[in-house]
């Protein structure tokens, strides 16, 4: 149980979003969750692509994924991101959209993305994912990862608590 308030800290609007963007963008990778009513719940690892000023996340996918028509039917998601290498973790539920506007794909366009889609920008099944926010929380450290460790060593020898974790709800 946590007891100091020092380690809660709430962020919104311009932070928020500067928070949302920079702990995405490291993680990279997220589970990509999709119908959130089911049993079990579909996911599956997706590259972020983008993350705008507004706090919208963007994702390529294919027109024909089951991601993609399983947004045509219920288009709430959850995206789980994990980074280990700094132990920073980020959750983001939302409502996705699928475009296929054209100066879209052209903005976020990167070479790798062609691994999935061989036609390049102009691949038929080619689409983006936005996932615009509804709620996030996020957890990461206040210190670097070697300071963290060192602390938990140290809470371990003294027993003593030395949480050095901090985390809030994002509000962009």
């Amino acid at each position: 149980m946590r007891t100091n308030d020092d380690n809660i800290k709430n962020l919104s609007n311009s932070e928020a979003i500067e928070k949302l963007k920079k702990l995405s963008e490291d993680a990279d990778f997220c589970f990509f969750v999709t119908e959130l009513n089911t049993k079990p719940l579909n996911g599956r690892p997706m590259s972020t692509a983008d993350v705008d000023e507004n706090g919208c996340i963007y994702f390529f996918s294919d027109r024909n994924s089951d991601k993609n028509q399983q947004i045509e039917y219920d288009n709430t998601v959850q995206l789980f991101y994990s980074n280990k290498g700094s132990a920073e973790y980020l959750s983001v539920y939302g409502k996705a959209e699928i475009s296929t506007d054209k100066e879209l794909i052209e903005k976020l366009w990167n070479p790798m993305v062609k691994t999935w889609f061989q036609g390049g920008k102009d691949d038929p099944d080619i689409t983006v994912i936005k996932v615009i926010p509804e709620d996030a929380y996020y957890w990461d450290t206040k210190h670097n990862k070697m300071v963290s460790l060192i602390k938990m060593l140290t809470s371990v020898i003294t027993g003593k608590t030395m949480d050095d974790s901090v985390e809030g709800k994002l509000n962009p």
